[in-house]
């Protein structure tokens, strides 16, 4: 078998591409880890091409060892780039020096999936009608009727290779969660299943490309999803506490209770007495106040116990088919099925909830249970865990060695706080930053606008405005402006229109993608958006020279899980603050930072218009997570230097 090294240079040169010494250093730093079994978090700063110093060793231990190696992201677009350009690529230029040609395959989650039993048995959208006007139920029809017409014609059912997309209400007519699937066995598809088949392509290759949801399904369930494997790699680890969190918080409503209630009826299980019990709760759920509950009323408790109660009666009743009905009907024994689990799901979500408050003192749960209340979707009662790492410490890192890469992983300077929040045990791990082949001093400014007042709650204050207005005159347009809100993306936007000759894209008006390329194609083009843009543009050249950020982007104060990790932490003598709302921040500000410089070549400005990154002593803490830019507080020395890229861009090349 080649070395690690000889492997990456074989991939380099069929490649076109060039050595670099970070990727060196991080395969060999990953074959390590692979082979000693310890876990590895590394920082590759952009341009270091980490894919491929992760894949080559990734190839090497499956094909030496005949195992698989999963390989978990946190985007859709990582995951397409590893999928339909990275992994074949590399099939093509390691194939004559290993023993057989690299495989790989991505695995899913069931939901991302059409469901040919949903779509044989058409239904009207249940609970719509409250939410949506004839005009909107119509419109959801006709993406649904879309749906139904591009899978008779699909080989994957893959909603992301459906163009254009349809939005989340329309895709859940036709695809089912894990818990609600009948299983290949049992359903009337089962043969024809997308999911199954797609699953089906996993077994037996080198190379399993997931996503972190399913990651943690994998980790969470009893029966395995994920094909078997020793190592997993994790890219876009910065992401992994925020998903992983997702994957483990169930939700109770109203609205999603009366729906399982209306099933049942059809299949004459609740007989209106789960009608009863779900009116039962909504009136005493709204009796309660939104955020975080730490203790239970005896009216809620009540409310919560009797659905708890009817829940798994009706799921009971689903199970047994009355008198008439034939047991040889696939389509009804199918929705019994699908219904049963859909019942136990919601059951066990209530038993969760309540067994918070069956603790002695419930502010040592692991568990956070929190009211939202929605004039639009009703209420909505959550549980989610207080931290994973347990979780991952228990079911992910004790069971498989783990490689955690991303651009952005150290906060504060290093990488304790990520390690600590997914519960990398001590003693097991090692880190290392390969860093980057920018250099960001050479290349890049960052500037505090430190004159300005601090950011209020009422939108951008009318210095912050002047303030975009003249970094983006002197920037010739080219400016990506990341906002801490919606509100404030659309009021810069509308006051830059009026104010500047240059065309500006919001997102929200158009997709995200289109945004995006619209923006690349055009030099004096400005784009703004929120935290999908943040983490989501990859925009080399000219067209970007100035990214600005309104403000610090800690969490809303009112976030009811982040404020019990706070307390948590403040509790155990810890700062909550520094822990959980600092790391937040710092994590995006490393994200939104690092769009500037894409490419060697690139030049520009991070302009951040919070002054507390200057005055506040946590600032030093938030400008060591971002990248070693050139630091400034003087306005006019920005500007100077944006008005000479902007000669420099017209007078040559397309450089910046």
């Amino acid at each position: 078998m080649p070395s690690t090294s000889e492997l990456l240079a074989a991939a380099v040169e069929a490649l076109g591409g060039a050595r670099r010494p970070g990727q060196v250093a991080m395969a060999e730093a990953v074959t390590s880890a692979v082979e000693k079994e310890r876990h590895l978090a590394v920082q590759a700063g952009t341009g270091t091409g980490k894919s491929l110093a992760y894949l080559v060793p990734a190839l090497r231990h499956a094909q030496a060892t005949g195992s698989t190696v999963v390989v978990s992201t946190a985007t859709i677009a990582l995951q397409r780039q590893l999928i339909e350009r990275d992994l074949p690529r590399l099939a093509d230029a390691l194939e004559p020096l290993l023993e057989r040609r690299p495989t790989f395959a991505i695995q899913k989650g069931r939901n991302n999936y059409v469901c040919l039993h949903k779509l044989s048995v058409p239904e009207p959208v249940e609970g719509a009608t409250a939410l949506m006007g004839p005009q909107d139920l119509s419109r959801l029809g006709g993406q649904v009727k879309r749906v139904h017409e591009w899978a008779q014609e699909s080989k994957t059912g893959d909603r992301d290779e459906l163009e254009p997309g349809v939005p989340d209400a329309a895709w859940q007519q036709v695809s089912v969660s894990s818990s609600e699937c009948l299983g290949a066995t049992r359903c009337p598809h089962g043969e024809d299943c997308f999911a199954e088949l797609a699953r089906e392509r996993t077994r037996g290759v080198d190379v399993v490309v997931t996503n972190h949801a399913l990651l943690a399904i994998d980790a969470l369930a009893d029966t395995a999803v994920l094909p078997e494997h020793d190592v997993v790699i994790i890219d876009e680890a910065h992401e992994l506490d925020s998903r992983i969190t997702s994957v483990a918080t169930n939700e109770l409503s109203a609205r999603a209770l009366t729906m399982a209630s209306k099933r049942a009826d059809k299949l004459g299980a609740a007989k209106g007495e789960l009608a009863l019990r779900v009116d039962d709760f909504a009136a005493a759920v709204a009796l309660e106040e939104p955020g975080r509950w730490t203790t239970i009323s005896e009216a809620a408790r009540g409310g919560f116990v009797a659905v708890r109660d009817e829940l798994w009666r009706a799921r009971e009743a689903v199970g047994r088919a009355p008198d008439g009905e034939s047991t040889n009907d696939p389509e009804t024994f199918a929705e019994r099925e699908n219904l049963k689990n859909h019942l136990e799901e919601l059951h066990d979500t209530v038993v969760r909830i309540l067994e918070v408050f069956d603790e002695d003192d419930p502010s040592k749960h692991t568990d956070v249970v929190w009211l939202t209340r929605s004039e639009r979707y009703g209420d909505s009662v959550s549980v989610a865990p207080l931290s994973v790492a347990p979780l991952l410490r228990e079911r992910l890192f004790a069971e498989h060695t783990a490689v955690l890469t991303s651009a952005t992983l150290s906060v504060g300077g290093n990488v304790k706080a990520l390690a600590a929040a997914w519960g990398l045990p001590d003693g097991t791990w090692d880190s290392m930053d390969v860093g980057t082949p920018f250099d960001p001093r050479r290349s890049g400014i960052l500037y505090t606008a430190a004159h300005l007042p601090p950011p209020g709650r009422d939108g951008l204050s009318a210095a912050a405005l002047d303030e975009i207005t003249e970094l983006i005159t002197a920037a010739g347009g080219r400016t990506l402006g990341l906002f801490s809100s919606r509100r404030a993306a659309e009021q810069a936007a509308e006051v830059m229109r009026e104010r500047l000759p240059f065309d500006i894209l919001v997102q929200g008006e158009d997709s995200t993608g289109a945004l995006v390329a619209a923006f690349s194609a055009s030099e004096n083009s400005c784009l703004f958006g929120t935290l999908s843009l943040w983490q989501g543009v990859d925009v080399p050249g000219s067209s970007l020279s100035l990214v600005i950020i309104d403000r610090i982007p800690f969490p809303r104060p009112d976030d009811p899980l982040l404020q019990a990790r706070s307390k948590a932490a403040d509790a155990a003598g810890r700062s909550g603050f520094m822990e959980v709302s600092a790391t937040h921040a710092a994590l995006l500000l490393a994200q939104g930072a690092g769009r500037l410089l894409r490419s060697v070549d690139d030049r520009g400005v991070v302009a951040v218009l919070d002054s507390r990154l200057a005055t506040k002593r946590y600032g030093s803490y938030l400008r060591r997570s971002m990248p070693d830019f050139w630091t400034t507080t003087d306005p006019a020395t920005v500007k100077a230097a944006l008005r000479r890229l902007v000669s420099r861009a017209n007078a040559g090349p397309r450089k910046r």
